[in-house]
C-alpha cells in the first residue's frame, strides 16, 4: 500500500475510520447489524400509486436521521394503460439494483485500498407480459433475465478487478434478493 494510501481519511467518498469503526462494532455486537426497512404505498388511479419511505430500525433502534419521507410515484407508460406518471415498479427494481451494486462496488473497493475513478452502469432487464397476465403459465411472471453492464475505472488490474465485481455481485442485498429466493408473505389488513 503506498504512502498516499496509508495517509487517506476518506476513498472513494467515504470516509475510512467511520467504515472501520462501523465494521469493527459489527464484529463486536452482530445484533446491531439487524436491519428492517420499511415503506408504506398508496394507490392512486390506474396503474399510479406512490411509495413512501422514512422509517427504518438499525443499528439497535429506530432511527431518526431522515426529517422528511420521500416519495416515489409509480405510474406505467401508456402502452401500459398509464399515463407516465413516473417509472413502473420492474423499472424501479433496476434503479434499487444498479443503485446497490454500484453503492456495494465503492464500499468493497474502499475497504480494499482500490480508488474507483470512474463506475458508470447500464441495466437491461427482459419480460414477457404473458406472465403478468396469466396467458402463459410457463412464463414467469417477473424478470427472466437481468443483464448489468458496469463501466469502471479503477487503481488496480483487471484481475483483481473483476475479482470484486463478482464479490459484489454476491454481497449486493438488492442482488442477492433477486438471485436467491426471499420469502415473501402477502396478507389482507383488515380495518
Amino acid at each position: 500500500m503506498s504512502t498516499t494510501q496509508t495517509m487517506r481519511t476518506t476513498l472513494n467518498g467515504l470516509d475510512l475510520q467511520q467504515m472501520t469503526g462501523t465494521v469493527t462494532a459489527l464484529q463486536q455486537q452482530p445484533a446491531l447489524a439487524r436491519f428492517e426497512f420499511r415503506a408504506s404505498n398508496r394507490w392512486v388511479t390506474g396503474g399510479e400509486n406512490r411509495s413512501r419511505i422514512k422509517e427504518f430500525y438499525g443499528a439497535g433502534g429506530e432511527d431518526e436521521s431522515r426529517t422528511a419521507a420521500w416519495e416515489f410515484v409509480n405510474g406505467e407508460p401508456p402502452v401500459l394503460l398509464g399515463n407516465n406518471e413516473g417509472a413502473n415498479p420492474v423499472e424501479f427494481l433496476l434503479h434499487a439494483l444498479a443503485g446497490c451494486v454500484t453503492t456495494t462496488t465503492v464500499l468493497h473497493a474502499a475497504a480494499r485500498g482500490i480508488e474507483i475513478r470512474r463506475l458508470a452502469t447500464e441495466l437491461e432487464g427482459d419480460l414477457d407480459l404473458q406472465g403478468f397476465l396469466a396467458l402463459d403459465p410457463s412464463v414467469p411472471a417477473g424478470y427472466e433475465r437481468i443483464r448489468i453492464r458496469m463501466d469502471v475505472e479503477a487503481d488496480c488490474g483487471d484481475a483483481e478487478l473483476d475479482e470484486l465485481l463478482a464479490f459484489v455481485r454476491d454481497h449486493s442485498p438488492v442482488c442477492s434478493t433477486i438471485t436467491n429466493p426471499v420469502s415473501v408473505s402477502l396478507e389482507r389488513v383488515t380495518p
